[in-house]
Order: C-alpha cells, then sequence, then structure tokens
C-alpha cells in the first residue's frame, strides 16, 4: 500500500494571475503558503483485477476510460496500464470547495502515489506541471497553476508564471519572527459556503480573452500587491501585508458578482471592526474560508464566534507532496 499526502494552501498576495488566459501575455505572480491541512491519496494493488475507486463515490470498472472521476481516468490513463488491477482511496482533512485548493492538492497527491506504487520517482516541479496538464490541457479547466505548484513544494514560496508556460519558484526570504507572527495571527474562519472555483474563474478566464480592460487592470494590480506584499513580509512589516490583504480584497470583489454576498461582507466588517487589520476570501471567492490578519487576535476569534463562524488553526507545511506510508 502507498499513502501520499499533499497539503493545501492559503494565498498571501498576486492571487488570479496565474491564469494562462493572463500570464501568457502578461506575466504572473503570487505568494502562497502550504498549511498543514491535507488531501491523502492510498494506492494499493487489490487480489482481483479492475478499477476499485473510493471517493464520495464508490467506482469498480473493469477499463481506464470508463472512470468517472475526470482526474484518476486522466492519471490512469497517463500510466498506460495494461491490465487494470489498482485501488484507489481518498480522504480530506477539510472537503472540497472551500477555497484552499483541494483540486490541486488531490491531483499531486494522486500523481505521487501511482509513481510511488509502480517504484518511479517524480521531481516537484515535474509533478506540479503533470498536475496542470491533466486540469488545465486534458480537462479544459479554467483555473490556475498555483494550487498545483504550492501544493507540490510546500512552504511559503514566490512563483512566476512567465509567458513561455514556465514556472519559477524561490523561497520568500522572511525572517522566522515574521514566520511565526504570521502562524499566530493569519486566522481562517469556515463561512459555511462551497464553491466550484472553476465556476467562479470561467467568467475572468473568458474576460481576460478578450482583453476586458478594467479585468486586466485589475489583475495588473493584484499582481503589483503580490511584489509589495513579498516585500512587506520580507522587510517584517506584517502590519503593512494585513493592509495590503484588505486592499486585494477590495479589489478582488470588483472582478466578479459573485465574489461575495452580502453575509460575507457582514463577518467581513465585523472582522474589521474587531481586530482585524485585513482580510479576504481564500481562492476564487464566493464561499469557503475568510482569512483575516488579525491585530488582537482574541478579540478577532471571539467575535467570529460569536457569529457562528468556526475557525480551522493551522501551522504551515514546508515538505509538500509527499510519501507517507510505502
Amino acid at each position: 500500500m502507498i499513502i501520499a499526502r499533499s497539503p493545501l494552501r492559503i494565498t498571501l498576495g498576486g492571487g488570479g494571475t496565474d491564469l494562462p488566459s493572463y500570464y501568457r501575455h502578461h506575466e504572473g505572480f503570487l505568494v502562497a503558503a502550504a498549511i498543514d491541512k491535507y488531501i491523502y491519496v492510498t494506492v494499493m494493488r487489490p487480489f482481483t483485477k479492475g478499477i476499485y475507486l473510493k471517493y464520495s463515490q464508490l467506482e469498480h470498472v473493469d477499463n481506464v476510460a470508463d472512470v468517472q472521476h475526470p482526474i484518476i481516468r486522466e492519471a490512469l490513463q497517463m500510466q498506460e496500464l495494461r491490465t487494470p488491477q489498482v485501488e484507489i482511496t481518498t480522504l480530506a482533512d477539510i472537503p472540497a470547495g472551500t477555497g484552499l485548493g483541494s483540486s490541486g492538492s488531490f491531483t499531486t497527491a494522486l500523481l505521487k502515489s501511482l509513481y510511488a506504487h509502480r517504484r518511479k520517482l517524480i521531481h516537484p516541479e515535474e509533478l506540479a506541471e503533470l498536475a496542470c496538464r491533466i486540469e488545465i490541457d486534458r480537462l479544459g479547466e479554467p483555473i490556475g497553476k498555483q494550487d498545483q505548484y504550492i501544493a507540490a513544494y510546500g512552504g511559503l514560496t514566490c512563483f512566476t508564471f512567465h509567458k513561455d508556460g514556465k514556472v519559477t519558484s524561490e523561497p520568500l526570504a522572511i525572517s522566522m519572527d515574521s514566520m511565526f507572527d504570521l502562524e499566530d495571527n493569519l486566522l481562517l474562519f469556515f463561512t459555511g459556503y462551497s464553491h466550484i472555483a472553476s465556476d467562479i474563474l470561467k467568467d475572468q478566464h473568458l474576460r481576460s480573452q478578450r482583453n476586458d480592460e478594467e479585468m486586466l487592470q485589475n489583475l495588473h494590480y493584484v499582481k503589483t500587491l503580490g511584489y509589495r506584499s513579498r516585500e512587506a513580509l520580507e522587510e517584517g512589516n506584517v502590519t503593512l501585508f494585513g493592509e495590503l490583504m484588505h486592499e486585494h480584497w477590495e479589489h478582488k470583489k470588483r472582478r466578479s458578482s459573485g465574489m461575495s454576498n452580502p453575509r460575507i461582507d457582514e463577518w467581513y466588517e465585523l472582522g474589521m471592526k474587531n481586530g482585524a487589520v485585513g482580510g479576504k476570501l481564500v481562492g476564487a471567492g464566493g464561499g469557503g474560508f475568510l482569512q483575516f490578519y488579525a491585530e488582537d487576535r482574541n478579540k478577532l476569534r471571539h467575535a467570529m464566534n460569536k457569529a457562528g463562524l468556526e475557525e480551522v488553526r493551522f501551522r504551515f507545511d514546508y515538505e509538500g507532496t509527499k510519501v507517507i506510508l510505502s
């Protein structure tokens, strides 16, 4: 049996500039952080022939082409198994549709476990690009490359998405004091709303392809905020980072009418009045987790708890996608 795990993520600046419709013409940049909440994938060889899948549904088929789960089907087709005899099970610390990059994390964990099952090594860069090829190229999802890359690499990492499709990465040069400050004062609260990221990102994708001036100017500014966020964090000015996150959220909301709703806006304002310096919805928007940088974390926790929002506490993950049992 092989068990692989892949971390979920939060974005620290520049989110949205990792979509091909943007970076192929303007180059993208963002800072992301892997967290210690994971997607797990187990792969084993059952006693009987066939493909056995256990996720939110159960599948038992004889041929790869008959697999209903699109990511698993594409990943197995890439493996070119002559006589499929495999059982795949998935588990998650946090459910899909909550803005923490679960799809990219699942795909990297799946590929890592399949490679390990066949005793093959795969570098994090190759793993991330292969996951992107499945989700973006083969399945045509209007999503970006952030989730796959931060899941594969882990840590607090800066990514540049070049016009030719290549991605370069470098660790965020942050001090230990600032890193601990972030871990202590970045708080996540679940809104109770889930969403499908591709539904929200589709509008951004299409408008970017049409060279919609308003959308492009918005993304240009968000990319600048990504650079400014990196600079603030590397200089140890975490309060400024929190303020930039608020600025990011104000621009993010302008990209789509489905980015927020009156209830989320109400919770956000509540947080800002009760100890938060800045915040935003994590991921594509529309639901999932509210992320705040807190000046007074106890006051913020009390206010959010009173409003009925559950906090998910986390630390950063520095290992990326890895095999934990083989």
